[in-house]
């Protein structure tokens, strides 16, 4: 890789600043060593506070997720032949978690090396709204706690004795959100320390690739630099290292035309790259941008550092959208940002685990509804290639946004911290500042969104025009006149969004040419129809809702939440993920048992979202006659029960209700084994086989870990997965065995899950029984090395089982 600078720049390179060894930017992550009190104890913010009897805790923490589950009263069970009848349930929306106030201090006595500098804690998110006090004065807030917040503690330190921060979280009102948002300090939070005089603000970089090719590509670097004084000998060192981490380009800019101003914008380089890697889903290659701010005297004053991509995206009517100039059709999910188990406590981890099943499975993006997820969760969709749809809110309604200030004084700020915090992700292609609100009629100028829509546009496009913008739509929300045309604020988004109303695409388009389409959420029961009747070749592509369950948005007393996904709550796939997986991942040949279990017609929201569900065991009554799927994308599908054939049947791909699945009825039960065997093009060898078998009693348990690479940082996860299995290993579906855990050595159980939404047991502690034979739970890991024993003890006559496993160095990859 050959790189070219600028020839238009002057670069004056400065000696003194290339044998400077500080950075002039410490970050400490202050995720450990906090106290923590559930409701309003007197004077939590008091320097005086006696807070030796309160919880200890370490980042990232949710602390609704232990609370008991509330049941409903007897008024908040009306008649459930009323389809939406659960919506009336106080708590239902929020995981029937009660709603409250949480308090966390962390004493500390600063450094002397802090003496004359700036010193910050940056805050990545309070939930729902939070206030923090440095001894005893409020000094910060968030008003909405999906968006972080820094306090600047600089000159309110007392030096040589402890000092305390005390944070206040309040999940708000039931009617806050729609969903389970967990409450606390449930995203990291770091402390900054730089030059107090010169300094990068916050979110300071903007990093673009105005042109972008295979063989040479430019880099355009901006930043906002702050200074108590005129600098004019202030200089900018820029190094840039390629994926595999060669530094490429090292040059030191002075900085010219400074205006008296305190904060300044700066074009601080533009770089053109040779035959560049770029970044796209299946190659996410990143480069690392490192600034430096010098000073007078040579040294460093501040420092930042941050990854980038080299890409390029294009939107069109005729091909939907473009990824370097590849066509590339979004498959994708539409989640909340909870993490099952763990709550909203944002573990990068537990990010990475379903990012990785998401990918496995074919997903190419994740929609963050209904708004921002985390630093780190971006990070890894840039890792691994995954296209983001970057949403800012649910409803443009003080309700929805923290309901601590109205919503028309708020979004000014929020579009800010957003764009300046996620504008350099190149796995980020959209933009979307809303979900379902077209129909509202009094959102502020009442124009049902048209002018809160433009106005907010016009403010992300100052901080970022490389991307489109959009508003996913209501489904029944069409122009409030008449229901043939789409509603004026579908008319007025760079990209229409509709959820589930991908039908009216082509009508949609055919008035109104200029139009490109998103199906924004797609609902379970309609998968294969709402894929396959869309034309791919020019739509942008789709969401899938809540493909993962989870807390919240219950649809009754005892489910917990949300329950139609293809993966369970304990991320293990159901039989329709290997649906899904036939047309996400064509190329891959796969068949794929299905046993009709029931049917489910259920309503919410107004669309139905209640699908067949399936299981794929081989353990039934006698004498019964199945329902079966065999889900392929290959031509044929045989089925062979105890090694009879009972026929071969095509795939029908006319009929998008039928394609890949094949029904198979009046399926005779006989203990042993059903095998699916699939084929193509006529081959007579086969290209995939799914085979089930009837399971005797459960006699031992497999345990299989999944994080080799576990690190001693305190923060990384190991996930667990326990089943039990028959003396020939087979899994057990009906084993419901109660298991009791034990760790030993340095790490503790964080999360105990299994995949029943309706389960009464929480999802901490040092029990959980199996569902299906399965069940898992989460370990994290201390900051000291060593050997980790878990020992699972199960009731009944099931052996036990013992794993060890060991956390790393964190200077070991």
């Amino acid at each position: 890789m050959k790189l070219l600078s600028n020839p238009s720049l002057l670069l004056t390179l400065l000696i003194t600043c290339l044998c400077a060894s500080a950075s002039g930017r410490t970050t400490e992550t202050w995720n450990f060593g906090w106290k923590f009190h559930p409701g309003n104890p007197p004077a939590a913010e008091s320097l005086l506070t006696d807070d030796a009897g309160w919880i200890d805790v370490n980042l990232p923490h949710d602390f609704q997720i232990s609370q008991e589950w509330v049941e409903p009263s007897a008024d908040e069970r009306p008649d459930m032949s009323n389809q939406m009848a659960n919506v009336k349930s106080r708590l239902s929306p929020r995981g029937f978690k009660e709603m409250g106030t949480g308090w966390y201090r962390k004493t500390f006595t600063p450094d002397s090396s802090w003496i004359g500098k700036r010193v910050i804690l940056d805050f990545e998110g309070i939930m729902l709204t939070g206030d923090v006090y440095v001894n005893g004065k409020r000094l910060g807030s968030t008003d909405y706690g999906y968006l972080g917040t820094e306090v600047d503690l600089t000159g309110v330190l007392n030096y040589g004795q402890p000092n305390v921060v005390a944070v206040k979280a309040d999940t708000g009102k039931p009617e806050n959100s729609r969903w389970y948002t967990g409450g606390g300090l449930f995203r990291d939070v770091n402390l900054i320390v730089t030059d107090k005089n010169h300094y990068f603000v916050r979110n300071p970089l903007k990093i673009t690739t105005p042109v972008v090719g295979e063989d040479l590509s430019t880099v355009k670097i901006e930043a906002e630099i702050a200074s108590r004084h005129r600098p004019d000998s202030l200089s900018v060192r820029v190094e840039i290292k390629n994926p595999d981490g060669s530094v490429i380009y090292d040059h030191v800019n002075k900085i010219r035309n400074y205006r008296s101003q305190r904060i300044r914008h700066f074009d601080i380089d533009s770089v053109l790259i040779e035959k560049p890697a770029l970044w796209d889903t299946d190659n996410p290659n990143l480069y690392t941008l490192s600034l430096s701010l010098i000073g007078k005297d040579g040294k460093v004053a501040d420092s930042i550092t941050e990854n980038f991509g080299i890409r390029s995206i294009e939107f069109s009517p005729e091909f939907g959208m473009k990824l370097n100039g590849r066509k590339v059709l979004l498959k994708g999910i539409a989640n909340h940002h909870t993490l099952g188990a763990l709550g909203a406590a944002a573990y990068p981890r537990a990010m990475e685990k379903r990012i990785q099943l998401l990918k496995d499975f074919g997903f190419n993006h994740i929609r963050t509804s209904h708004n921002p997820y985390s630093k780190s969760f971006l990070d890894l969709c840039d890792r691994y290639g995954i296209l983001v749809v970057d949403e800012l809110y649910d409803k443009w309604k003080r309700q929805y946004a923290g309901d601590r200030k109205d919503w028309t004084d708020q979004w000014q700020h929020d579009v800010e911290e957003w764009a300046r915090r996620d504008r350099n992700h190149p796995s980020v292609v959209m933009w979307s500042l809303g979900n379902e609100l077209q129909m509202i009629s009094d959102l502020p100028y009442n124009d049902w969104g048209v002018t809160p829509y433009r106005l907010q546009k016009m403010l992300l496009d100052n901080f970022d025009g490389t991307r489109p913008s959009t508003v996913a739509m209501h489904p029944r929300g069409r122009n409030h006149f008449t229901d043939s045309l789409p509603a004026p604020l579908a008319l007025a988004t760079d990209i229409a969004s509709y959820n589930y109303r991908y039908m009216y695409f082509p009508g949609d388009s055919r008035r109104f040419p200029d139009m490109m389409f998103y199906q924004s959420e797609a609902n379970t029961s309609g998968m294969g129809p709402n894929y396959f009747d869309m034309d791919l070749d020019r739509v942008i592509g789709l969401a899938y809702w809540g493909m993962i369950d989870y807390l919240g948005e219950s649809q009754g007393w005892p489910a917990k939440g949300w329950a139609q996904g293809v993966f369970d709550i304990s991320l293990e796939p159901k039989p329709m993920a290997y649906f899904l997986r036939s047309f996400f991942k064509p190329d891959e040949p796969i068949v794929h048992i299905a046993v009709e279990d029931s049917d489910d017609d259920s309503e919410w929201n107004g669309i139905t979202v209640g699908t067949t569900s399936y299981s794929s065991h081989w353990n039934r009554k006698d004498g019964s006659k199945l329902r079966i799927r065999t889900f392929t994308n290959a031509d044929e599908v045989e089925l062979l029960l105890n090694g009879k054939s009972l026929g071969r049947k095509r795939n029908d791909r006319n009929d998008s209700k039928e394609r890949n699945r094949i029904l198979w009825e009046n399926v005779p039960y006989n203990k042993g084994t059903l095998e699916a065997v699939a084929y193509r093009d006529g081959q007579k060898t086969p290209v995939a086989r799914h085979r089930i078998e009837t399971a005797g009693k459960p006699v031992k348990l497999l345990v299989e870990t999944d994080n080799p690479q576990w690190k001693a940082d305190g923060q990384d996860l190991q996930h667990v997965r326990i089943t039990a299995v028959d003396s020939r290993g087979r899994i057990v579906p009906d084993a419901m065995q109660s298991l009791d855990f034990e760790v030993e050595g340095p790490a503790e159980i964080v999360g105990v899950i299994n995949g029943d939404i309706n389960s009464e047991e929480l999802t901490v502690g040092q029990t959980r029984r199996m569902f299906q034979g399965k069940a898992a739970l989460i370990m994290r890991s201390s900051r000291t090395p060593g050997k980790v024993i878990l020992r699972i003890k199960p009731e009944g006559d099931i052996k036990e089982a013992t794993i060890a496993t060991s956390t790393n160095p964190t200077d070991i990859n």
